[in-house]
């Protein structure tokens, strides 16, 4: 049964949008930290003007609590687990902003709270932190992400308007063709059993390929079950259907079967297929493992008085709650890359914002995860953004393989490297520990503008 929430936020949006606009744009200008995108989230102009390096020393103080998400549990052999987590409290990155803005305490999150309003970063933060602003603005268009996930989310499509209507990006619906929702054998009609968990793992995917690619068109493509076949089989699906781009942001843990799986399910030159990398800290999971896909690390994305006005460490919030990474057990290493400490496939390729508490916000109303707003991290966030910017940059070279496109970028400007931070204890350092170009945490680094996710 679908589950509403009070006073609908996506009116309310509009309302404070239309009251606040001019004064919102003048106050994230002054702190350079976006577009009018947030306006409705935005101080009064009676507000006084903070330095960005203020702003910066209060993001610093975000501290939350949080739960794997009811999809995320350990999975048995043969079956894989999705990598999204859920605030239940404390004082978000986002909310940490808009207090330091405002010139007031920072609120906090609430457990189970219906909110009518975000408490984690939105398109124009996103945009920002990655040089995206103007390719979000002017790419994309007839461009297709998939996102695959398991089980069904009945309300996939009002939440994703909400989402959308909140934030002023255009309608992304069946009726225009923007949005499409079928099973892993194609069916519009014929879909999995719904699932509280995986259905807060979608509304995640969804909501970040809109805020990284809002012209995108989106194609969700439901599994029946978490099996790894029955997630491959929809990655097939989804490339079958034309999907250019396929985030999955899943993962179990590796096998001698996962070969198989490379050629069944993941080897679709031409197509760029992004995985997860992982929640729980140093180690190797698959299909991130995959050689055909590339490996999403999970970052700390906070707010920063540099020139770029972001900075960036790896997520890792304790022995067992970070970013994924590591040596692969089974998988060979691609041509591609080079790093000498590993003989196998290395995790990561590159990385993107995964700490809940510098977390997203998504709109969720299905189950008993789905309480309207909430923030979330996980490197489930990482994943479809990597993914929708490939699809920023455009279709790859029908022979390719677009996880070689950033190395071809490595160590320049196209990428910002993500020198800080550690994600466990491993006996070759840049396993688990960031450095100076590649590493394993983040990779090569995260985006920076379009030219390392081109051919």
């Amino acid at each position: 049964m679908r589950t509403s929430t009070p006073n609908s936020p996506h009116i309310s949006g509009r309302w404070r949008r239309a009251g606040s606009a001019a004064a919102a744009t003048a106050a994230l200008l002054i702190a350079g930290l976006g577009t009018a995108a947030h306006a409705d989230a935005a101080p009064r102009a009676t507000a006084p003007k903070v330095s960005a390096r203020t702003i910066a020393a209060q993001v610093a103080k975000a501290h939350v609590q949080y739960e794997k998400a009811a999809c995320g549990a350990t999975p048995k052999k043969g079956y894989a687990a999705c990598d999204a987590l859920r605030v239940t409290g404390g004082t978000t990155a986002y909310m940490e902003k808009q207090a330091a803005l405002k010139g007031i305490a920072p609120k906090t999150v609430k457990p189970n709270a219906a909110t009518d309003s975000p408490t984690g970063y939105g398109p124009s933060d996103i945009q920002s932190a990655y040089g995206l602003t103007d390719a979000a603005s002017s790419n994309g268009s007839g461009q297709t992400v998939a996102i695959v996930d398991a089980y069904d989310d009945p309300n996939a499509e009002e939440d994703l308007a909400t989402y959308r209507d909140y934030y002023g990006l255009s309608a992304c619906t069946t009726d225009n063709g923007c949005f499409t929702k079928v099973s892993q054998t194609g069916s519009t009609t014929s879909l999995p059993s719904a699932d509280s968990g995986w259905a807060g793992e979608i509304s995640l995917d969804l909501d970040m390929v809109s805020a990284t690619c809002p012209n995108c068109n989106i194609l969700l493509v439901e599994a029946k079950s978490a099996s790894d076949a029955n997630l491959g089989t929809a990655v097939n699906e989804a490339v079958k259907l034309g999907a250019g781009f396929v985030s999955n942001s899943y993962g179990g843990s590796e096998s001698s079967s996962d070969t198989t799986y490379d050629s069944s399910y993941y080897k679709h030159p031409g197509v760029a297929i992004t995985a997860s990398a992982g929640d729980s800290g140093y180690g190797a999971e698959y299909p991130a493992a995959s050689k055909y896909v590339t490996a999403v690390g999970g970052t700390k994305l906070s707010t920063s008085s540099n020139s770029r006005g972001w900075t960036e460490s790896v997520w890792n919030t304790s022995s067992t709650e970070g970013t994924g990474s590591g040596c692969s057990s089974y998988d060979a290493k691609p041509s591609w890359q080079t790093d000498t400490g590993c003989s196998k496939r290395m995790i990561a390729d590159v990385s993107a914002v995964a700490d809940p508490a510098t977390g997203v916000s998504v709109y969720d109303s299905y189950g008993s995860d789905g309480t309207g707003w909430n923030t979330y991290g996980g490197t489930s966030a990482s994943s479809p953004i990597i993914a929708s910017v490939y699809a920023l940059a455009g279709t790859p070279g029908s022979s390719d393989y677009p996880a070689q496109y950033p190395y071809n970028a490595a160590g320049t400007s196209a990428l910002n490297d993500v020198t800080s931070g550690s994600n466990g204890s491993c006996s070759t350092a840049y396993f688990c520990t960031a450095r100076s170009g590649y590493d394993g945490p983040t990779g090569w680094g995260t985006p920076e503008g379009l030219d390392a996710f081109t051919g």
